[in-house]
């Protein structure tokens, strides 16, 4: 079984997960997830991200979002299980988890113990971060001894 760590931000969409999914052909796959969902301190870099990729729809909603604060499961972790049953549904094994803090010594501690076989950063463009090498897949190249591939997420369907 090819055992893969990936790391998202926001939910899986069905193209997200025929990707992830296929791209070994046949062989079972096994997915430890982990969810990083970007916080307020990324808001200003979303902000310029979503303005160089000429999104600004999505930088003015960045700014407007209301907060689920009355619900007991935080969004994050609905994404997180939302990701885990599209996986399931495909074939797949999961189990994930919320990434709260230092996500690269996470990434690297949960390769090691699961033996993974790769990592996959699926995420939406971050041209801010991309450019001085600050995104996930370039840090976690440095540390996780195993292939990361980078993958631009699809948005949602």
């Amino acid at each position: 079984m090819f055992t893969t760590v990936l790391m998202i931000e926001k939910p899986l969409v069905p193209a997200d997960v025929e990707l992830v999914t296929t791209l070994h052909g046949d062989e079972p796959v096994s997915f430890v997830v982990l969810m990083q969902p970007r916080g307020d301190q990324d808001r200003l870099l979303r902000a310029l991200d979503d303005v160089a990729l000429g999104e600004l729809d999505d930088a003015v909603r960045e700014l407007s979002e209301d907060r689920e604060e009355d619900s007991p499961v935080s969004p994050a972790e609905r994404s997180l299980e939302h990701s885990l049953e599209a996986l399931r549904a495909a074939g797949a094994e999961a189990v994930g988890q919320i990434v709260q803090d230092r996500p690269l010594e996470l990434l690297a501690s949960v390769v090691r113990e699961t033996g993974a076989d790769e990592v996959i950063v699926l995420t939406a463009p971050h041209l801010v971060e991309e450019f001085f090498h600050r995104d996930w897949a370039s840090r976690a190249r440095h540390k996780v001894g195993v292939p990361v591939l980078k993958l631009f997420a699809h948005g949602e369907q």
